[in-house]
C-alpha cells in the first residue's frame, strides 16, 4: 500500500463536492485525460466513470467504478487503466478544523503492475497520489 496526505484548506464537504462531480475527475486525477460520461448515480456504489487515459493521440477508453462510498468521508475505487492493469484507491477525508486532511492509497489489483514487487511501483505511485491530492487541493480551496 502507498499511502500520500495533504491538508487541503477546504471544509470536507467542498472536497467531497469535487470528488461528487465526476466530470471534474480530469482535473485532479493525474492520467485521466477526458471524460466521455459519468453515471447519473455518481458517486453511488456500483456506479462509474467512464473515461480516457493517457495522452492524444494515445488514448485508451476506460473506467472507474465506485467499490465503497461514505458521502462526505471516503470513497473506494477500482480504476482501470488498461494496459497497465486496475487499482484499488482509497480516499479519507477527516475534518481538521476547518480543513480537511484528505489521505490517498492505491494498491494494484490486476494487471501488469499487480506483478510487480511493491518496491519498483511504489515510488511511482507516491508521486502520482501526490500531484492528484495537489490538484484536488486545487480544485476544491479556488472553486466557488
Amino acid at each position: 500500500m502507498t499511502e500520500n496526505h495533504r491538508l487541503i484548506h477546504a471544509t470536507p464537504d467542498q472536497v467531497w463536492d469535487v470528488i461528487s462531480d465526476g466530470w471534474l475527475y480530469p482535473l485532479w486525477v493525474v492520467g485521466a485525460a477526458r471524460m466521455r460520461d459519468v453515471d447519473e448515480s455518481w458517486p453511488d456504489v456500483g456506479s462509474k466513470l467512464h473515461h480516457s487515459v493517457g495522452s492524444w493521440p494515445l488514448l485508451l477508453d476506460d473506467e472507474t467504478e465506485v467499490v465503497d462510498a461514505t458521502p462526505g468521508r471516503s470513497i473506494t475505487l477500482r480504476a482501470r487503466a488498461w494496459p497497465a492493469g486496475e487499482a484499488r484507491v482509497h480516499l479519507r477525508l477527516d475534518a481538521s478544523g476547518v480543513d480537511t486532511d484528505v489521505r490517498i492509497d492505491e494498491v494494484p489489483v490486476s494487471g501488469p503492475a499487480a506483478l510487480m514487487p511493491p518496491p519498483l511501483h511504489a515510488p511511482a505511485l507516491k508521486w502520482r497520489n501526490s500531484e492528484t491530492l495537489r490538484r484536488l487541493a486545487f480544485v476544491a480551496e479556488n472553486r466557488s
